[in-house]
């Protein structure tokens, strides 16, 4: 009865996690510029890698045919789900930060700039 119900919430994480990939592709196509559609990619990554990684993580526990491998693929994948997730908002906050540097993208629809209020002197 465990495993139907840890297969079943499994199943539903990646399900999830799918619909995360589907938003993340949407807003990389629909957005206007280089800051937004690397929030969207950086959503897409984080909903649509880690959510279903930690559904196959729970899967793993659930299927009993694997015997004491399941343990493993449980172990190895939650690791991954976290690792995951720190490294990605790191490597999109690196990106954004070097690209805001350089002036490579334009920042057409921002209102307000914290960072270039900063460089002139302000709070």
């Amino acid at each position: 009865m465990i495993s139907l119900i840890l297969v079943v919430v499994g199943l539903a994480l990646v399900a999830i996690g799918v619909f995360f990939d589907f938003v993340g592709a949407l807003g990389l196509l629909r957005l206007p510029n280089f800051y937004t559609r690397l929030h969207a990619a950086t959503a897409g990554a984080i909903g649509g890698a880690v959510v279903p990684m930690l559904g196959a993580s729970i899967l793993a526990l659930g299927a009993e045919y694997l015997g004491p491998q399941r343990f493993f693929l449980a172990g190895a994948a939650f690791a991954g789900s976290i690792l995951l997730m720190i490294l990605a908002q790191a490597g999109s906050h690196a990106l954004a930060r070097a690209t805001y540097i350089s002036r490579e993208a334009p920042t057409a629809p921002i209102k307000y700039d914290a960072l270039e209020e900063r460089g002139r002197g302000g709070p």
